[in-house]
């Protein structure tokens, strides 16, 4: 008896600076704690995580593993600007809402949804549009109350900034094509410039070449001539 009451007290312990409570599953209450990183140790039995409204910046991999009861992760409000792709390790897949909003997120890692079928909010976020960027939101369900406000706060092409993600991606723009286009466009400068080195150094080398053959070809004209050195034997003859 007393083995099973320490294990009962084990799961269900509460970080001193959150609120637990049971209403149809074990709630942790860390909203407004001034936080700047998720409580570790966790209770494994946690079905409603509940931590907006602090300063949690990062989201490391395995800070919420072994979640595996799960329903609901609060996120709002904080100044999360960087999420690890295996952030949500762990978790169950089980979870059904992850609210992300109110944040300063403006990328994310492809896989970082991956086995999760919650439906995410990702709205007051400064969002750069591009490649990466579409590829995770395939990944997911994105709260449709909210899906209008994940707007770009930046793009690979401008006339997309302040425009709802989801409705310029529904128009068929595709911006992993401006990827593509990016990505040529610097092969052809790196081409370019490895072209224009090596022109110059086959310049260089004909023209240092044929400075040294003129200066050869003077030496050779100060040498003294062929037929006056042989001339000078039968002077010399003579003389005698």
């Amino acid at each position: 008896m007393m083995v099973m009451v320490m294990m009962v007290t084990v799961c269900h312990a509460c970080p001193r600076i959150c609120h637990c409570s049971d209403r149809n599953g074990l709630v942790v209450q860390c909203t407004s704690r001034d936080l700047d990183h998720i409580p570790p140790h966790l209770p494994k039995d946690t079905a409603v995580l509940l931590l907006s409204s602090n300063r949690i910046r990062h989201l490391p991999k395995g800070a919420l593993a072994d979640l595996h009861l799960l329903r609901e992760l609060d996120l709002s409000q904080n100044a999360l600007d960087s999420v690890e792709a295996d952030a949500f390790q762990g978790v169950s897949e089980d979870l059904q809402t992850l609210d992300l909003s109110q944040n300063q997120l403006s990328s994310l890692p492809r896989d970082t949804f991956s086995r999760l079928h919650a439906q995410v909010r990702l709205s007051g976020n400064p969002w750069h549009c591009e490649c990466s960027l579409q590829e995770v939101l395939r990944e997911l369900r994105l709260d449709p109350e909210t899906v209008n406000e994940v707007t770009c706060f930046s793009s690979v092409e401008e006339e997309y900034v302040g425009h709802p993600v989801i409705q310029v991606l529904d128009s068929g723009v595709n911006f992993c094509n401006f990827h593509h286009k990016t990505m040529d466009l610097a092969m052809f400068v790196a081409m370019f410039c490895w072209f224009s080195m090596v022109s110059a150094y086959i310049i260089h080398y004909i023209r240092h070449n044929q400075e040294d053959a003129r200066r050869h070809m003077e030496y050779l004209k100060t040498l003294p001539s062929t037929s006056h050195l042989t001339k000078d034997p039968d002077t010399a003859s003579s003389v005698c």
